[in-house]
């Protein structure tokens, strides 16, 4: 029996040519599993199958996918989207019906593929997130601030659903903002998330026994309550960032400085943003690549393009790629799992779940 399956994983390996397959009789197999499989009867196999199998796991090279052109001359010209969706972490958002992608990652590999695309005149930041770590979003701004220096592309910022919290961040970095009526922006605050399980672990008689060097080292664990001055050390760290995002904004976004209620962490509309200076206009994702391809000097026929990988598709640019982490389990203790967890985050955090989504 070992030996008929050998040969017919083998047929399956080298393919099979034009050769019909014939199987009769019975076939049984008992095991260790408790169990027993019958197969009665004939089994056909005719035609061609070939089969083909990668040596590892790694993933293809991004490539240049058109997803809208008009006319039929040749593509001299193009406005490349990239997609900037979910929670922005330095850490692959690996999961069922996920492509397991780090958003750092994936954002400095897109801008160095448009580097070396000279017919990539302008690109559209679609963002579509409310924000994530700190040190995360900052390295992606400073990215794209680099590639608009070396590059002198054109780049437009266009807000969908929610552009808060570190996505806003990155979003100043770019030539232009449009938010769409609807879109949710600003979060221009700085959150830590802690919780106190030590009464929740006395339920289950589960004590701490910490063996520690350092009084301040085992700061905002979640197993004992925290002291007065762990909590002001850490609140310093937190308005320390604050100040950080508050002073790119100002900088980035003179329009936005006269109103300080931009940075007490709220949100507001994208018509709201409009005119609060946070955002430059209010309009949709086809406004913005127009005013990509206006500001980038293009004609109407200048082609769009999205970067993807060979597994991941493309038919239009409103396709997102699929890298939200999903797990198993209904429930996930908010944090437990303190080795994942991001600390400080431009998070704009209107439900826990963001929180699991970052892996806490």
């Amino acid at each position: 029996m070992i030996r008929f399956i050998l040969v017919v994983l083998l047929m399956l390996g080298v393919g099979c040519r034009a050769r019909p397959f014939l199987m009769r009789g019975t076939m049984n197999m008992n095991g260790n599993i408790n169990g027993k499989m019958d197969m009665t009867g004939d089994m056909r196999m005719s035609g061609d199958m070939n089969t083909s199998m990668k040596t590892d796991n790694t993933a293809s090279r991004l490539t240049s996918v058109i997803v809208a052109r008009t006319g039929s001359n040749p593509v001299c010209n193009k406005v490349a989207i990239i997609d900037v969706d979910g929670i922005l972490i330095n850490k692959n958002l690996s999961g069922l019906g996920s492509m397991g992608e780090n958003p750092v990652a994936l954002f400095r590999e897109k801008l160095d593929a448009i580097r070396t695309d000279t017919e990539v005149r302008a690109v559209v930041l679609r963002i579509n997130s409310a924000g994530g770590g700190v040190t995360a979003t900052d390295i992606m701004s400073r990215d794209l601030m680099r590639f608009r220096e070396e590059t002198n592309v054109v780049v437009v910022a266009c807000l969908m659903d929610v552009g808060a919290g570190g996505a806003y961040y990155l979003a100043s970095h770019a030539d232009t903002i449009i938010a769409h009526p609807t879109s949710i922006v600003g979060g221009i605050g700085v959150i830590l998330n802690h919780y106190n399980l030590e009464d929740t672990m006395g339920q289950f008689n589960i004590v701490s026994l910490p063996v520690k060097a350092g009084d301040q080292i085992d700061i905002a664990s979640p197993e004992r309550t925290m002291e007065a001055s762990e909590k002001a050390a850490l609140q310093a760290i937190a308005n320390s960032f604050h100040e950080r995002f508050i002073e790119q904004i100002k900088t980035a976004r003179p329009e936005a400085a006269d109103d300080e209620s931009n940075f007490d962490g709220g949100i507001r509309t994208g018509v709201d943003a409009v005119e609060s200076g946070l955002v430059d206009s209010v309009g949709y994702l086809d406004d913005a690549v127009q005013l990509a391809r206006t500001k980038a000097g293009l004609g109407t026929d200048a082609a769009i393009i999205m970067l993807r990988r060979e597994n991941d598709r493309a038919y239009s640019q409103f396709d997102v790629t699929p890298n939200t982490p999903y797990s198993l389990l209904p429930i996930k203790m908010p944090g437990l799992d303190r080795s994942s967890l991001p600390t400080f985050l431009y998070l704009w955090q209107s439900e826990p779940s963001y929180l699991t989504e970052a892996g806490g």
